[in-house]
């Protein structure tokens, strides 16, 4: 906050105290012990006494300006003075988020020495991990781990960079970053691009044409076998997708397939170490575990 705004803000609730105090006090009425009016009258005899306000009302009110002002003395509240006790809202939320995690410390802790296999088995583990995954891993890939299109499905068992533990550890903690590149240019011509998507359909034994699918495969050899591998089994290293086991994280038609070939695709995850901790991160990777074992059941 710039020094202009900072005074604007201390001189504007300064003067809305005192003027508030000063319309009070300059509009209290004596006691009217001689029954005067203001002069007002209704139906010829009906007047209206001038009566003070009710004391406790009065003195109530002055004692709620009194804590104002040492509200404003004491808490943030006078432009950017930052008020005697040293009191922010960051300082709360970090104290709340320290006396949290301290809380759930000993829970964790009663895991530390389990591998992820038998952490999938544990029914306590399990239960806290089904609720850290709703509110972290739902939004993308369902509540139910089952995925949606550009997500994948993690209860088939069916991994892009592997299942095994060690990897899911990674996966979670790191994020990943899958980038397929688009391939119209270098396949030279939407014709080309057509060949490839019958063979690349072939591989799954679903119907294709045979001529158009041995053409294709010429160009699958050159363009896209460095990460598909040639007979279409895919490279976990780097995250590309088998083609043979007919599980596509977009669709597997003609027009999704030669979309990805023409425009490519840019899948990421976002890293969640920061986010969850090395001990949530463990009960995630036990639980995707658990997910794929059980098949989301």
């Amino acid at each position: 906050m710039t020094g202009f705004w900072s005074a604007y803000i201390i001189v504007l609730t300064v003067l809305t105290v005192a003027a508030t105090v000063w319309l009070m006090w300059s509009n209290r009425v004596p006691p009217n012990d001689n029954k005067d009016t203001t002069g007002h009258k209704w139906d010829g005899d009906l007047e209206e006494y001038n009566n003070p306000m009710p004391r406790w009302w009065l003195w109530l009110f002055y004692v709620s300006v009194i804590f104002s002002i040492g509200y404003v003395v004491a808490y943030p509240g006078m432009g950017s003075f930052a008020g005697t006790l040293g009191w922010t809202q960051v300082s709360q939320y970090e104290a709340e988020v320290a006396a949290t995690e301290e809380r759930y410390a000993a829970f964790y802790a009663q895991f530390s020495d389990m591998d992820l296999e038998t952490l999938a088995q544990n029914e306590s583990a399990m239960s806290a991990a089904h609720n850290i995954f709703g509110n972290n891993c739902a939004q993308c890939h369902g509540s139910d781990g089952r995925g949606a299109k550009g997500f994948p499905n993690l209860t088939d068992g069916d991994w892009l960079y592997g299942g095994d533990p060690d990897t899911l550890m990674a996966t979670i903690s790191n994020g990943r970053n899958g980038i397929m590149p688009a391939q119209e240019a270098i396949l030279g011509s939407s014709e080309a691009v057509g060949d490839v998507v019958e063979y690349v359909l072939s591989f799954s034994g679903r119907e294709a044409s045979a001529e158009r699918a041995a053409r294709g495969k010429e160009k699958f050899a050159v363009v896209c076998a460095a990460c598909h591998m040639p007979d279409g089994t895919g490279m976990k290293a780097l995250g590309a997708p088998n083609l043979t086991d007919d599980v596509w994280i977009y669709g597997g038609d003609r027009e999704t397939i030669r979309y990805a070939i023409v425009n490519g695709r840019n899948n990421q995850m976002p890293a969640q170490l920061g986010n969850l901790g090395e001990d949530r991160v463990r009960l995630m990777a036990a639980y995707v575990l658990s997910l794929a074992r059980d098949g989301g059941s």
